[in-house]
């Protein structure tokens, strides 16, 4: 699709305000864990209609999903494949025509569902790279009914690609299941050259009338900004009008800022007009932007070793938003970049929490744990599109976090670890949420919501005195090799803005953590 440059420049500036939340991973046991996600997995029998008749075709669908999400969150599958498999009847029209590879691009219609409401969606695009064809005499069954061991001379293509996000509006079980499969398959000669005719577009439904889900998420009920409304539509239904905007507007810019920015936008428009490559992006002066803000965030870690999660926070941050703030009215982005910094009596970390684990697997040990910001502030970047009416809007936190541990006992006896018993280096926490401005839905810096993560914890050093206790709790905490293994949940409460001290998010709430 080609946007109009001039036009993308006159809609009116989306002011993203800089992230707010920054979180690390610990070690205290619970009852259950974070909800993770998972990789949901199913194959499906198809029949796929060729020119020379019907064919059968076993496709698998791959894709991380959730195992629960509130109402109105945003689910991003990741790590999307669809596994196509072809029987060598199916392939002989590609040998006649001479050729060698076949490469495909698949369309996979979904269907999710949630109580009464279901809605299509089309998981579009997803490229399968070129495979050999079996040659003539692969595949063959001797006259002793044996066959060659080469999948009785078919082929597998595998489409991978990024697919279409959904939520779900009202509480419940979700259901995402695929249905109708349309391929486009390509054929090329040893050379590499299309063969003639270059393709085939294939449509395949399923075989039988049963129902086969690729997942069932746990949708629960949500409350405030991160919870679209009853009354909207249910996921892939487009609304009869444009959804409102949001009640309160965008913290930490004034009417001043946005009559300057405004100004800037269309003092632009005559190098637009006149192609001027370098009018866009357009970088606003952090003077006319930037603001500080505080909130808390809470929630969890799972702990992998011992499998259990971790309680966080509250946390208190302090923000300062709009450090660097980009509108690139050509490619209708706005990339804002903020910083954070924990305060804990005065310092730079979270408060101090009890952690109990199993030393070895099964000696009881406890300690206080901290986690202490380090090196420059934390980062949070925000990547929101304004070219739709949503405004999706991504949001990128990275800190770096240091933990140690204080105040151990082994079997209720103290044991002196020292006073610099901690990761021997600092690690990197990276969360992600997403949401979208309108309606407000899922995670968004303003308003909150939940961000999740992974983290890798670092071995220990400096711990014992008199004896080297590192190996006990690099052994009982530590992430293995270097995987990021931690998983993380955190939920953070809106920003109350210093240009709106008597706003309703004012003074900092606590929020809630969710598993």
């Amino acid at each position: 699709m080609t946007v109009d440059a001039r036009a993308a420049a006159r809609r009116p500036l989306h002011l993203a305000v800089g992230g707010a939340l920054v979180v690390a991973t610990a070690l205290i046991p619970s009852a259950e864990s974070v909800a993770a996600d998972q990789t949901s997995e199913v194959t499906i029998p198809y029949t796929c209609q060729f020119p020379s008749g019907a064919e059968k075709a076993d496709v698998t669908i791959k894709a991380v999903l959730p195992v629960s999400a509130g109402a109105g969150e945003v689910i991003r599958p990741a790590d999307v494949s669809v596994e196509v498999g072809l029987e060598r009847s199916a392939l002989l029209r590609f040998t006649a025509l001479e050729a060698t590879t076949l490469s495909a691009v698949a369309e996979l219609t979904v269907r999710n569902s949630v109580g009464e409401h279901a809605a299509d969606a089309s998981w579009q695009q997803l490229e399968a790279p070129a495979v050999d064809l079996p040659a003539e005499d692969e595949g063959q069954v001797d006259s002793q009914g044996v066959g060659d061991g080469q999948g009785a001379g078919g082929v597998v293509l595998t489409a991978t690609g990024d697919v279409p996000t959904v939520a779900f509006g009202s509480p419940g079980r979700a259901t995402i299941t695929p249905a109708g499969l349309g391929l486009t398959l390509a054929s090329f000669t040893q050379d590499g050259t299309p063969t003639s005719p270059p393709e085939l577009a294939v449509t395949c439904e399923p075989a039988d009338d049963e129902e086969r889900p690729l997942a069932r998420i746990t949708v629960r009920d949500s409350t405030g900004p991160t919870a679209p409304s009853p009354s909207d539509p249910a996921p892939g239904e487009g609304a009869s009008e444009p959804p409102a905007k949001p009640d309160r507007p965008a913290p930490g810019l004034d009417p001043d800022a946005h009559r300057k920015i405004d100004d800037l936008t269309e003092a632009r428009l005559g190098a637009l007009d006149d192609e001027d490559p370098g009018s866009c992006p357009i970088e606003i002066p952090p003077e006319w932007v930037m603001t500080t803000a505080e909130t808390y965030a809470a929630g969890y870690a799972n702990a992998v070793k011992l499998d259990g999660a971790a309680a966080l926070g509250p946390a208190f941050m302090k923000v300062v938003l709009n450090k660097r703030y980009i509108n690139d009215s050509c490619a209708s982005t706005v990339d804002v970049t903020s910083e954070v910094e924990f305060e804990y009596e005065g310092k730079r970390q979270l408060p101090p929490t009890k952690a109990t684990f199993l030393s070895y697997g099964f000696m009881p040990t406890t300690a206080t744990m901290v986690l202490e910001q380090v090196g420059p502030p934390a980062v949070v970047q925000t990547h929101t599109v304004t070219n739709t009416p949503t405004y999706p809007e991504e949001s990128t936190v990275t800190a770096q976090l240091s933990m140690r541990l204080y105040d151990v006992k082994v079997n209720g006896v103290p044991l002196d670890v020292g006073p610099d018993c901690r990761t021997e280096r600092p690690f990197e926490q990276v969360l992600k949420g997403y949401g979208q401005s309108y309606p407000p839905a899922g995670y968004l810096v303003a308003y909150g919501g939940n961000l999740t993560g992974y983290a890798h914890i670092p071995p220990f050093k400096g711990c014992g005195v008199g004896e080297d206790l590192d190996p006990l709790f690099t052994s009982a905490i530590s992430s293995v090799g270097k995987k990021a293994d931690n998983y993380t949940k955190m939920t953070q409460a809106p920003l109350c803005v210093a240009t709106n001290p008597e706003g309703p998010d004012c003074p900092p709430k606590v929020p809630k953590p969710e598993r």
